[in-house]
């Protein structure tokens, strides 16, 4: 990352952000025609694809790991960023920089303007300039395999371009039922919209009827599925250790781990490479631990119900760890979301902060405090992220010996750690 910002990053960074204003774009016929301008880049990298509902950037990450311990030259693409824009493209894990970004957009502006020029709905959405940038950027950086990360859904997915050696479901669950469907089956009918014939898939956790429909569609495609239950069991003591804490980190390392052994024989990934790879995973903000004056703070995003559940699960543990309950801080984009997550909080804390992410669909403070079950007899406070963090070394909340938990909107972490650099 350059320590000084270009003269152009700043109105590229209004320009790419202006695309969103325009609405969400599903479906994959921009990202052909862009990318067949392009010279298709995607063609000069193989891929791993990895979508679900939960659990995929983890994975992601674990895959890029165990592919550079492997030897490989790695591109990632993931999304959301955390703080600077360049997290999502990655290459050896050396994120896309400022220059590049304003090199990027420079090339592919025009491009999208003369495709968008007869009819506006044709002009590339903020993703799919994203998208775009990760293709040219591991073609051009000759990366020798790639971990792309789904961004919603998997079927209409502009990612849903490339044919990959191996697809993942990490996990399928209720989340973005306004577009995907309101069904397990339907979720699961859009996620397995990434399987490609032929290609392997591979299955984490989820629930009966989600993994009939995968693999339903996988035999209509001659697509073999392993699934992580049936190669690891349900016992969590037989699963793959990683750097990353909590029991579903464990999941994802044997989701990772089936993937790579699928890949092993091709791409010479041997156990001694997985092993070391999931020993030093870079995924920041999942149950991350960070001290501020001594104190322990935990960075961990959970949006949606399921990751309640494993909010739960966490909380549960840090209470018998520390032998005390935690000052929290969250906020949340949408009330589905929000409700069984302070339900969670609720169980736990001693204490809630509540913050407003500086996003259009995040939740009030008032619609947050309305979702908190009424029976909490903690203290509940209305904040914000800058006067909780008014400093790198310093948060507010609390006294010298309390634990904080920051958890909830991805977008609501990145905001913290951007004020913890």
């Amino acid at each position: 990352m350059s320590t000084r910002e270009p003269p152009e990053y700043a109105a590229v960074i209004e320009y790419l952000f202006a695309q969103k204003a325009h609405g969400t774009k599903y479906g994959i016929d921009r990202m052909r025609v862009l990318s067949a301008r392009l010279g298709h880049p995607e063609r000069a990298v193989p891929w791993v694809h990895v979508a679900g509902t939960n659990g995929k950037g983890s994975v992601a990450a674990m895959l890029d790991a165990i592919l550079h311990a492997a030897g490989w030259r790695t591109g990632l693409y993931t999304s959301p960023h955390l703080v600077h824009l360049g997290e999502r493209v990655q290459v050896d894990r050396t994120m896309l920089t400022e220059e590049e970004i304003v090199r990027y957009l420079r090339d592919l502006r025009p491009l999208a303007d003369q495709l968008g020029a007869a009819n506006p709905d044709d002009h590339p959405s903020f993703f799919e300039f994203m998208t775009a940038m990760a293709f040219l950027q591991f073609a051009r950086q000759q990366c020798e395999i790639a971990v792309i990360e789904v961004g919603l859904g998997g079927r209409l997915d502009a990612t849903n371009i490339i044919t990959p050696e191996v697809s993942i479901i990490t996990s399928i669950a209720m989340d973005h039922c306004e577009i995907l469907g309101d069904e397990i089956e339907q979720i699961a009918t859009e996620k397995a919209g990434i399987v490609k014939p032929g290609r392997p898939v591979i299955i984490g956790r989820m629930s009966r009827e989600a993994e009939w429909r995968i693999r339903a569609i996988a035999a209509q495609e001659g697509a073999e599925v392993l699934s992580v239950a049936q190669h690891f069991g349900h016992d969590l003591t037989n699963y793959p250790h990683t750097n990353l804490e909590g029991d579903y980190q464990r999941w994802n390392a044997a989701t990772a781990t089936l993937a790579a052994r699928v890949l092993g024989p091709r791409w010479r990934i041997t156990p001694e490479a997985i092993e070391r790879g999931l020993a030093h995973v870079d995924w920041p903000g999942r149950w991350q631990r960070v001290r501020l004056a001594g104190r322990l703070t935990i960075l961990d995003a959970s949006h949606n119900p399921e990751g309640a559940q494993v909010l739960d699960s966490n909380l549960t543990h840090l209470v018998a760890e520390t032998g005390r309950a935690p000052i929290v801080i969250t906020g949340m984009l949408g009330a589905a979301r929000a409700r069984p997550l302070l339900e969670t909080v609720a169980r736990h804390a001693k204490e809630v902060h509540l913050v407003v992410p500086h996003q259009p669909r995040a939740c009030s403070h008032e619609e947050l405090e309305s979702l908190l079950p009424s029976d909490f007899r903690g203290r509940v406070i209305r904040n914000h992220v800058e006067r909780l963090f008014p400093t790198p070394d310093r948060c507010t909340a609390g006294g010298p010996d309390d634990v904080v938990v920051v958890t909830g909107s991805i977008y609501l972490l990145g905001e913290v750690m951007a004020r913890l650099q």
